[in-house]
This record gives C-alpha cells, structure tokens and sequence, in this order.
C-alpha cells in the first residue's frame, strides 16, 4: 500500500509529465522537466525535502510555461454516461459501479450512469455516436478505440508504484543458446494467448516491427501463417503459470510473459530453474479514456473528481473495482502510443481482441 505522501508526489509527477507532453509530444517530457525537479518531487516523497522545495519546483514549471494553468473547468452537460471493462459476471460488478455513480455525482452535481455491457464494441460505438462519454479499459481496447473514434486516454492506472510492467522472454537457467529476443525465431516458444499483452503482443509486436518476422497479409490468417512459418513450434497455453510450466517441463525452448510471473506462479525451487533470458519492454496499464467531443471543462471536472479516489477516504472505491491503487493523469500517445503500434503491426488482432471480451457469445 502506497503511502499518502508517496502517492501524492507521484499524482504530482504525472501531473508534470502529462502537462508538458501535451505542449509537445514530439518531444521526450523528461528533456523539459529539469532532472532537480524531479528529484525535489522523489526526495519529497521520501520526506527529506521540505513542502516549500517541492513546491518552488511546481512554481518553476509554470513561470516558464512548461506547465500551463487553465481555470475553466465546469461540467457543460446534464448527464455523464461511463463504460466499465466487460466483465463475465458483470453483476458482481454492478454495486460497486453504483458505489462509484454516486461518488462521481456528489463531485460533479449531475447525474451519472454507470454502464457495464458484454462486450467492448458496444462501448467503442456508444462514444462513436455520442450514447457513451467516458469509459474504463484494457490497454488494448483502448487504444482501438482510439483509433476508431478519437476517445482520449486521460488517466492510467497505478499498481504498486508504476504504471506498466516489463513483458520477458524467460528461459531455463542452463541454457545459453538463446541470448536475445530474435534467438527465439526459429524455436520453440510457448506464447500465453493471442490476446496477451506480455505473453504475445509485445514480443510477436518487436519481433515483426524490427524486422525480424514479415507478416504476408493483411488479416488474421495471414499473422497465424507467420507464426508457423518462423517458429519450430508455437502454443497459446491460456495464461502464465501454464506457458512457465511447458518450459520447465522441455516441451519449449522461451515461454514469454510478465517481468513477475515465476515470482507470482512458482514455487521458489522452480523459480531458480529459469532465468529471464531479456526484458522486451513495458506493456501499459489500464485506462480511463474520454469521448472526442467532451469539451476540455467537463473533463478536467471529471479527472479531477476520480483523482479524487486516491485518497483514503475514497481509495476502497477504487481498489473494489479493479484492484488499482491509483489513477494518475496520462496521454494516449505518452501510456499506450509505443504498445498501440504493436497492435497494428499484428494483422487482424484488433478484432480479435474485441472479440475475446464478447461475454455474449
């Protein structure tokens, strides 16, 4: 559990970073904020630098307009209607979406609708034609879906301090055949599922963007015709702790997955008989992502009413849906941008991503 003055310098932090990205995000945000400012904002954290030090460095940022302050924000609209993440058994969902309606209506004075529905095409057309305004999502949805209707992402998730985690290609320990991520062309891999962030996009996503694997198509077909083609041997083996197991047992050469996976799934006997071979990169946290057509004041109200669930008194809101610590504010192009052209890459994937969280099916 974060503590309340981690969490705030870390709220505050984003806050900085999220700011001067959108003045330019062609441009890396660290290479406008000053490395003593974020410094104060982690010392500050820690409690060995004062209020007025961390506070001075805010100060600096806005006298030099890298962060620019605005004071319209006011709710235009009669109603808000907010999409959740499908669920299978959304009714177990349901009291503590209304926990969250009603919160949001003490904040914002209008009335809020929380819906949950059995599949993500419905959120993505529901903001396309204006029945939706805001909605909370998987990385991956969300980035369809703002490439399909121009929905924003503005806050992101925080677990345990960060905002992604680094998808690995993991090896058995006494194996030094295989040193990098294109050594795996070629092998025997165990992937998690076509959908997985860690255990399939990122990884299958690098190996095609840098070149190492061509997709000869343009549809789902021709990515699994990829797959065969270039791998000794591929499986989806439905999730972490079973892809671990298949290259434990010599039935793969690399299982792909999280940074954290044999931590989480094996026992420590097991856990030393494998090594991370190398870390591929981060995958994004889930989203909160708003309609292209809500004016900048309803949602700057709207971020600030849920940044409002980090705090304590609100915070077992929060953690109840989703398992969040925190929301922190964001980009689309700053969370997701680098991880969404991934999905791209990957033929037919977009829609088979939707697919997979079709509970009507």
């Amino acid at each position: 559990m974060l503590n309340q003055k981690r969490l705030t310098a870390i709220i505050a932090v984003f806050s900085i970073v999220t700011a001067v990205w959108a003045i330019s995000p062609t441009v890396y945000a660290e290479d406008l904020v000053p490395s003593w400012i974020k410094n104060n904002a982690g010392w500050w954290a820690e409690g060995t630098v004062d209020d007025t030090t961390f506070l001075n460095g805010i100060k600096f940022l806005v006298e030099n307009d890298i962060i620019k302050i605005s004071d319209s924000k006011s709710v235009d609209v009669d109603k808000i209607t907010i999409g959740f993440i499908p669920v299978e058994k959304a009714d177990e969902l349901t009291s503590k979406a209304e926990t969250l309606e009603k919160f949001l209506e003490s904040e914002l004075g209008v009335n809020v609708e929380i819906v949950i529905p059995t599949n993500y095409e419905t959120i993505i057309e529901g903001m396309r034609f204006g029945h939706i305004d805001a909605a909370f999502m998987d990385t991956g949805p969300g980035w369809i879906t703002h490439q399909r209707t121009g929905a924003e992402a503005v806050l992101s998730e925080l677990v345990e301090g960060k905002v992604n985690y680094q998808a690995t290609v993991w090896g058995l320990a006494d194996d030094n055949s295989i040193q990098t991520l294109e050594d795996t062309v070629g092998k025997r891999v165990a992937f998690t599922s076509i959908t997985g962030s860690s255990g399939f996009i990122r990884p299958m996503g690098t190996l095609v963007t840098e070149g190492y694997i061509n997709i000869e198509g343009d549809d789902i077909v021709a990515l699994e015709a990829a797959l065969a083609k270039n791998f000794k041997s591929y499986t989806f083996t439905g999730g972490y702790k079973a892809a671990l197991e298949l290259l434990l047992n010599g039935d793969v050469d690399v299982a792909f997955g999280s940074d954290i996976a044999p931590q989480k799934y094996l026992d420590l006997e097991d856990q030393k008989k494998l090594k991370p071979i190398t870390t591929i990169g981060p995958v994004p946290s889930h989203v909160f992502v708003v309609s292209k057509d809500m004016s900048s004041g309803t949602k700057q109200s709207l971020v600030d009413a849920l940044i409002k669930l980090n705090y304590d008194e609100n915070n077992s809101i929060l953690k109840n849906l989703y398992g969040a610590d925190a929301l922190v504010p964001t980009t689309t192009s700053m969370h997701i941008g680098e991880f969404g052209t991934y999905i791209d890459r990957l033929t037919g994937l977009d829609q088979v991503i939707l697919d997979k969280s079709n509970y009507s099916k």
